[in-house]
């Protein structure tokens, strides 16, 4: 057949009569032109995004080159009058992503053998001249007979046109896929919207992704797209501007929705740009290079990234919002228009309709804007009612504005919100309810600052404003007898509190200053104590939700950092506790905290350490803060009670005490008495200079929840690098490693408290367990001639993560030693590669705390020089701390 020319009005990335020549004279050579038309077209449009060009112009254009390329593919071959090319899905609604598949049906009246030879001679030159294309080649019969049974298929065809051959297919198709014919508006409705839920579940849910996916996640296109997609099919347009004057949206709302499927345009295109292949997940590494394309750039209190994901969160909340209301006033209209509404009177400004509240009038926010808030109240203390109507959700929209200064200082509107903190039922849904909404954000502009504020690391996995609902909801949740197993000393401390709304208050507030630059617990503290004292609390309860808000990092950093065996730590925590009231209000607030922050990090073993510094706080509460205990008499008592435990074994008491002669009085002040009889048994039983390792479950409340491994061994420089060389090598990480170098005698009893890749203990395997003393046994046997630090990949996302380690270093008067603490993105071998640097500097290791969170380590190292002193050398501590940083972050920049 002739070809035809295609468009009239010309395409700037498409020189069209150019092409119509080349073809003309290609001799039977066409893949070449084509292929060189689609590169030069695709390098145009992206230079023209990177300029800047409008997105919506950019994805049309694309379209219509496609569409152009395809009409010159067609008249190739030779087609009956009864053929078409359809194009469907997005590409149908004339959009097109740079590496978008091109969705395409071939569409015949009926089977026809020669069109289907042109079908698969025309789709074998479209793959050889590299088109993404997304393919199927049907009768009009075939497509009717699977639309009417696929959702799917009867979503894209809803959208279809014709881009060449003959047009009546096409129209045939539409009128046979009408509402009349299958999938009326309600059950198109009805599937569209599980389909929806479905896909909102698989994203748990949440706009907040970390590495949210731009396309099908809460607020992504796919939402924009169901929108249309309903719309359409009930009012029976083929476009959303035809919607206009059918009240289905109102000019801001259509204004939203155009906006914000602008932005995720663009975020799609430099996705698929930057990537190369139509990746639609905004993961971490093109998050950056999609900062910086869009003109971000590091502030003192954000980086690039950081105010990039703040736009796109708050644009696909923004999204969310609207597509709650919008399907919800469709439901009603499509699903709900027949049946007698049921109206339950609950006062003169709000009702109950089939158990939805709405405002009995339209203008009760204007006459009462107090019941911006009331409105929350109520539902808070009913729990029957199953939401807010979408009429009164656009009501609530239009009258936020509302909300102002005087609003806020209102007693009347104060008392609300506080109303609204006591409510007994479904507390963070009104919380929800009122961020969705763009209440919450107003009533309190610093919570409003924080909405979409992303921190960029894997330890926070949530946005603040999601984590701080989330730890509200950990705090309610803590209430209910169904924590109590999980959750024991927790569920007792709620028990206790005398005024639960001041814990929820400062959940609330607790991260309010995040992205301001500066010490958010502190400056969060400020806002807290004005937010208690506009509210009407009292003096004291202002003081105490501020103090909780300035130290609710501090329980969960003493419990991993330092060395809570030691009564002067506990002394001095509970010294800054003062009481058993504001002990049990922190303990609640830092586990709510723990598991709002990233729910992996409540492994059992930080359980037990947080529950062993509430009890021993307690303890030391209860018996007076004038009196604490003296060392000397602890180290008494656990000598005490270990010997009477080992005597009652039958063990010789010269053998415990010559044992004991070598040992240093730290280890009997760190170590419980039935640990120290387990391990001076082990010793006395081994009767050996061979290396003696043990690998049991600990015994010890106050660490369970982990392995113990117990090395006796000869001290030589090499052991901690031999050891952890030798777990990480097994999957296995280290939680705590307790070093007792002999005073004499020449040997280290060393204690390592282990987890395995999922964070638990080694689980009850003999086998694995003897693997692990074997594998033990060979490092330490070469460990004079010691190997390389072992080498693995580093994991794809923490590579996008390569912050620089940090560093500092300090002397602890009450242990005698250095203490280095190492802040750096965890990866293999690290624990290792440490240990040698100690080597290098001739630095002696006596205790190690190690913390990990998410995919960074907070380590910390209590070292000493090779005469057992503190360091005291300003030059030699500088060193230490310069190739530690070194040697991390070079390991990670050779892993990339």
């Amino acid at each position: 057949m002739m070809e035809t020319p295609y468009f009239e009005r010309p395409l700037f990335s498409f020189d069209q009569g150019r092409f119509r020549r080349d073809l003309a004279q290609a001799d039977g050579k066409i893949i070449p032109l084509f292929k060189n038309a689609l590169n030069a077209a695709n390098v145009q449009l992206d230079t023209r995004f990177d300029e800047g060009e409008d997105i919506r112009s950019l994805i049309y254009e694309r379209a219509q080159i496609i569409d152009c390329i395809l009409h010159y593919a067609w008249y190739q071959f030779s087609w009956s009058d009864q053929v078409s090319l359809i194009a469907v899905g997005g590409y149908g609604r004339g959009e097109l992503h740079p590496k978008s598949d091109i969705d395409l049906l071939l569409l015949m009246e009926q089977d026809n053998p020669q069109d289907l030879e042109s079908a698969q001679s025309l789709l074998l030159l479209l793959w050889d001249i590299g088109l993404d294309i997304g393919h199927s080649v049907r009768t009009l019969e075939q497509c009717i007979e699977i639309a009417r049974e696929d959702i799917t298929v009867a979503t894209n065809l809803l959208e279809c046109r014709t881009i060449v051959g003959s047009e009546r297919p096409c129209l045939q198709l539409q009128k046979l896929t009408q509402p009349e014919n299958m999938w009326p508006a309600d059950r198109f409705f009805a599937a569209k919207k599980a389909e929806q839920l479905a896909r909102h579940h698989k994203y748990a849910n949440t706009e907040y992704n970390l590495e949210p996916n731009v396309k099908n996640a809460p607020g992504g296109l796919r939402d924009i797209q169901t929108i249309a997609w309903v719309a359409k099919r009930y009012f029976g347009v083929r476009t959303l501007n035809q919607l206009a004057g059918k009240d289905f949206f109102t000019e801001e709302e259509f204004a939203l929705l155009q906006s914000g499927e602008e932005f995720l345009w663009k975020v799609r295109y430099g996705l698929h740009k930057i990537a190369g292949r139509p990746e639609e997940r905004l993961l971490f590494d093109y998050q950056r290079e999609l900062a910086k394309e869009f003109g971000y750039k590091d502030s003192d209190s954000n980086l690039a990234v950081e105010q990039f994901m703040h736009r796109y969160y708050r644009v696909v909340l923004s999204l969310a919002e609207l597509n709650d209301v919008l399907l919800n006033f469709l439901d009603e209209a499509v699903l709900n228009h027949n049946g007698q509404a049921l109206i339950t009177p609950i006062n003169e400004r709000f009702q109950l309709r089939d158990n939805y509240i709405e405002t009995t009038h339209n203008a009760v926010f204007l006459q009462e804007p107090s019941a911006l808030l009331e409105i929350f109240v109520i539902m808070g203390n009913n729990p029957d009612i199953n939401g807010v109507r979408p009429e009164t959700i656009r009501l609530l929209r239009e009258h936020r504005d509302l909300i102002d200064d005087h609003f806020r200082n209102d007693p009347k509107n104060t008392q609300l919100f506080v109303d609204l903190l006591k409510c007994k039922h479904a507390l963070v849904t009104q919380l929800k309810r009122m961020k969705r909404y763009n209440i919450l954000g107003r009533y309190l502009p610093e919570f409003g600052d924080i909405i979409g504020q992303m921190q960029h690391d894997l330890f926070h996995i949530y946005t603040v404003d999601a984590h701080t609902l989330s730890v509200v909801k950990n705090m309610r949740e803590l209430r209910y007898p169904e924590s109590r197993e999980k959750f024991p000393v927790a569920y007792e401390c709620m028990q206790q509190l005398p005024k639960p709304e001041l814990l929820y208050m400062a959940g609330l507030y607790h991260d309010i200053a995040k992205g301001r630059g500066g010490d958010h617990s502190k400056l969060g503290a400020v806002d807290a104590y004005q937010f208690c004292l506009r509210h009407g609390l009292k003096n004291h309860e202002a003081r105490l939700v501020s103090w909780l808000v300035e130290k609710h990092l501090l329980m969960s950093s003493v419990s991993q950092k330092q060395d809570i065996s030691d009564p002067d730590v506990i002394h001095q925590f509970a010294a800054e506790m003062g009481d058993r009231v504001h002990l049990d209000y922190l303990y609640a607030l830092t586990v709510a905290d723990i598991n709002a922050t990233n729910p992996t990090l409540w492994t059992t073993w930080r359980a037990s350490l947080m529950r062993q510094l509430y009890t021993e706080t307690r303890r030391a509460l209860r018996r007076g803060l004038e009196n604490p205990i003296d060392r000397q008499d602890l180290i008494a008592e656990t000598q005490d009670a270990a010997l009477q435990l080992l005597l009652a074994d039958g063990y010789a008491k010269d053998s415990i005490e010559a044992l004991w002669s070598y040992l240093h009085e730290d280890y009997f002040l760190r170590e419980n008495a039935k640990e120290i009889a387990w391990q001076s048994s082990s010793i006395i039983d081994h009767n050996s200079t061979a290396d003696l390792i043990l690998v049991r479950e600990t015994t010890s409340r106050k660490h369970e929840g982990a392995t113990e491994i117990f090395i006796r061994t000869r001290d030589r420089s090499n052991v901690f690098a031999a050891v952890a060389t030798t777990l990480d090598g097994l999957n296995l990480s280290i939680q705590d490693a307790r070093i007792y170098n002999t005073e004499r005698g020449g040997y280290t009893i060393d204690t390592f408290y282990v987890l395995d890749e999922n964070n638990q203990p080694i689980k009850d395997d003999p086998k694995f367990r003897e693997h692990i003393k074997q594998e033990l046994q060979q490092e330490l046997a070469q460990v004079d001639n010691y190997s390389d630090i072992i080498s693995r990949r580093v994991p794809r996302r923490l590579k996008s993560f390569a912050i620089p380690t940090r560093t500092s270093i300090s002397n602890d008067i009450n242990t005698n030693t250095t203490l280095l603490e190492v802040i750096s993105p965890d990866r293999p071998g690290l624990l290792a590669l440490i240990a040698r640097i100690f080597l290098k500097f001739n630095i002696q290791l006596s205790n190690a705390k190690i913390t990990t969170l998410g995919e960074r380590v907070e380590d910390i190292f209590f070292i000493t020089d090779e005469d057992g002193e503190p360091l005291s050398d300003p030059d030699l501590c500088q060193a230490l701390q310069s190739e530690i940083c070194k040697q991390l972050d070079q390991q990670v920049e050779v892993s990339h």
